[in-house]
């Protein structure tokens, strides 16, 4: 299967049963969107961003519907400016490429270093679909398979009205 083995390795351990597809590479989210499958499941989009000062790390992750303001975003997260994170800290913090940012990069993120932003809409939906830190395919998950990866990852953790 295409993906890292940590993802597959932590589906395993934890029970996590998952849907698996294969898709060209799909680096954005419009791309992604080219070959959603629907299913019931609500498609995530995941932003990775970085402080002003680069000491701090965010992974965002939102209902792929919602169009993303940074400035309103960095109203709510009350973290102050944000720009989107390099692809050496992308590779750092979360082990993954552009394009391939996902939550299961949290795993890669073995001292939790990056706090975790997700939008309590993701809490009403059914399943979720992320890729396996590689965008040449996607998993869908339950949304409850979804909060015990967030728990077991052990990050820091905010759950905001984003949208």
């Amino acid at each position: 299967m295409v993906g890292q083995q940590i993802v597959y390795d932590f589906l395993s351990d934890n029970g996590i049963q998952f849907d698996y597809y294969e898709h060209p590479e799909a680096p954005t989210i419009e791309i992604a969107a080219q070959y959603y499958r629907g299913e019931g499941t609500t498609l995530c989009k995941n932003l990775f961003f970085r402080n002003h000062k680069g000491n701090k790390h965010y992974l965002v992750i939102l209902n792929s519907h919602y169009q993303l303001d940074i400035h309103d975003l960095e109203k709510r997260l009350h973290q102050g400016k944000l720009s989107f994170a390099s692809e050496q800290r992308m590779d750092k913090y979360l082990g993954v490429r552009p394009g391939s940012v996902s939550l299961f990069g949290l795993l890669n993120d073995k001292a939790h270093e990056v706090i975790l932003f997700m939008d309590k809409t993701l809490l009403e939906c059914q399943k979720v679909s992320f890729h396996p830190n590689d965008n040449r395919a996607s998993i869908v998950i339950s949304v409850a398979d979804m909060l015990k990866t967030v728990e077991k990852c052990g990050n820091h953790t905010e759950y905001l009205e984003l949208y």
